[in-house]
This record gives structure tokens, C-alpha cells and sequence, in this order.
């Protein structure tokens, strides 16, 4: 009998790789079931538009920073007194990426203070700016927020519930969003029937994915009695990540609502609701991303 036995304090934890593992070598394939429809062509589409919603075009940038109007700003940038990076921009239309550095007369532009904002995402809301067949985003949920422009750091897919983080802190969010990022994720999962311990061992050793191999860091039963709710804990950013592996075990999942990301809990924040992050918790975000508050 195993001593997992629907003991949610007991987590199934993955191992640390062995020295094979170090090397590079991959696992050798398993068939774990029926792999889930996939279309790689429209997740690339998807990862693409998301991407540039960051951006925001200069001469809103200099008007947001207080320096001139945007007709004004046109002009400056003609001019060539306006850098971003370091390289003078004269091209009308050009975008400001989230991390970007502008100079204008030699100076430092600050664009906007930044925010930090926590929200608990109800499902049935887009993460998105916004949505040209006019679906709810999560953008109305913090609209009145601030007054700066903030984004979503990473996202939650249509169905999923549970903190979603948004900012306009730029090094923040590149930091958080890399794939080589070490973010803490957990998610309470409920299927549409009992997950067997194997399938819970399963999880945190890998699930074989039409993009790879992919893992939980732990896995373990939500409540005592109930093991069609599991606990997972992971670091992947993968889209869809849960729901494909479950989906190759044999489940599916009836609801997906993430409880914590990055040290960040849903205490005290309702569905649906926002907060603004504490200084202590912005330092916190800042050390999971490895980097110093100032950056």
C-alpha cells in the first residue's frame, strides 16, 4: 500500500535530477495516454499579439511623463532629440517596449510611477488589453486601480480563476515572465474524477507533452476523502500547462483556480476583487526576480 494514501500533508514532491538528468539526457519516452488536441500555430499567435500589447507609441510616452502633448511630443521626435536605448528616434510611430530606457535633452525620461497591482481573476475574463469581439477583460476588473497604464504579468486563459498580477514596472515583468524564471505557482484543481496516486506520482516525475516533458514540483490531494481536487505546484509558463497534463493522464478539468503566485496568497482579496502590493511585498516580488528594488 502506498504511504501516500490520500494524505494531503504528503506531498508527492519531484526529485532532484539525477547526474544523467545534469548532462542534458532526456527521459526515455512513455506512453501516458492520449496525447490532447494542440495547435501550435495559433499559441504562437496568441504568444505574439500578447507581447505587443506592452507596448506603448513614443509620443504617448513623453505626453504620460508630463513632457508635452502628443502633437508636441511629434515634434520633438522629428527633431531628433528623443533616445530610446541610446539611439536617437526620429521615425514617427515608434513604440516604447516595457523595460526601454528614453532620454529626451539628455535627460532621464520616467514615463509613469509604477504600480503593482493584485488581482483575483474570476473565470469567464480575458487577459487581455483588449478584445476586439468585445469579451470581458480583466482590464475592467482594475480600471480604477490607477492612473497609469498597468499590464498582466503572464496570463490566465479564459476558464482559470485565481491571482493574475499587473504592473507597469517592465524589468519586473520580463524577470517574472523568462522562461528561466524560478516563479512559484500553485493551483487547486478539480477534475471530473479521482486522480490515482499513480497518476499523482506521475505529475511531479513527467508527463510526456507534444512539446516536451513537463513536471509539477509537488502534487498532493486538496482535501482529506476528495481526490478529484489535487494541489499542484510548478514553475512552468507553458500555456495551458495544467489542463494539457491532465488531459494526457485521462482527466478533465472542471476548474482551475490559482491560489498563490510568486510568495502572493488570495488572503483576504474576494474573486473578482484588487489590491495594491505593500512596499515589503514589491521587495519580495523584486528578490524572486533577482533583482534589486532600484533596477
Amino acid at each position: 500500500m502506498s504511504k501516500f494514501k490520500g494524505d494531503r500533508k504528503k506531498p508527492f514532491i519531484r526529485k532532484e535530477k539525477e547526474e544523467g538528468d545534469k548532462k542534458g539526457k532526456r527521459p526515455a519516452k512513455k506512453n501516458f495516454g492520449k496525447k490532447p488536441f494542440f495547435k501550435k500555430k495559433d499559441e504562437k499567435a496568441e504568444k505574439k499579439t500578447f507581447a505587443d500589447e506592452g507596448k506603448i507609441r513614443l509620443n504617448r510616452y513623453l505626453a504620460n511623463a508630463g513632457i508635452c502633448s502628443r502633437r508636441e511630443a511629434d515634434k520633438l521626435i522629428e527633431s531628433g532629440v528623443v533616445q530610446i536605448n541610446g539611439k536617437v528616434v526620429t521615425e514617427l510611430g515608434t513604440k516604447v517596449e516595457p523595460g526601454d530606457t528614453v532620454h529626451y535633452g539628455g535627460e532621464l525620461i520616467s514615463g509613469e510611477k509604477k504600480q503593482y497591482v493584485l488581482l483575483n481573476k474570476p473565470k469567464d475574463y480575458i487577459t487581455t488589453m483588449d478584445d476586439p469581439q468585445k469579451r470581458r477583460t480583466v482590464m475592467e476588473l482594475v480600471q480604477k486601480a490607477c492612473k497609469e497604464r498597468i499590464y498582466p504579468v503572464g496570463r490566465l486563459d479564459r476558464a482559470t480563476s485565481g491571482l493574475l498580477l499587473l504592473t507597469n514596472d517592465g524589468q519586473l515583468t520580463k524577470r517574472l515572465t523568462h522562461p528561466s524564471s524560478n516563479v512559484r505557482k500553485v493551483y487547486q484543481v478539480t477534475l471530473d474524477k479521482n486522480v490515482n496516486q499513480n497518476h499523482m506520482i506521475q505529475l511531479v516525475e513527467g508527463v510526456e507533452l507534444e512539446d516536451g516533458v513537463s513536471t509539477a514540483d509537488k502534487a498532493f490531494y486538496a482535501k482529506d476523502g476528495d481526490k478529484s481536487q489535487v494541489i499542484l505546484e510548478l514553475h512552468s509558463g507553458k500555456n495551458r500547462i495544467i489542463r494539457r497534463m491532465m488531459e494526457t493522464l485521462g482527466y478533465k478539468v472542471t476548474k482551475l483556480d490559482r491560489t498563490q503566485f510568486a510568495g502572493l496568497t488570495k488572503k483576504d482579496l474576494p474573486r473578482g476583487r484588487f489590491r495594491h502590493l505593500s512596499e515589503k511585498e514589491v521587495g519580495l516580488l523584486h528578490r524572486v526576480a533577482g533583482m534589486s528594488p532600484q533596477q
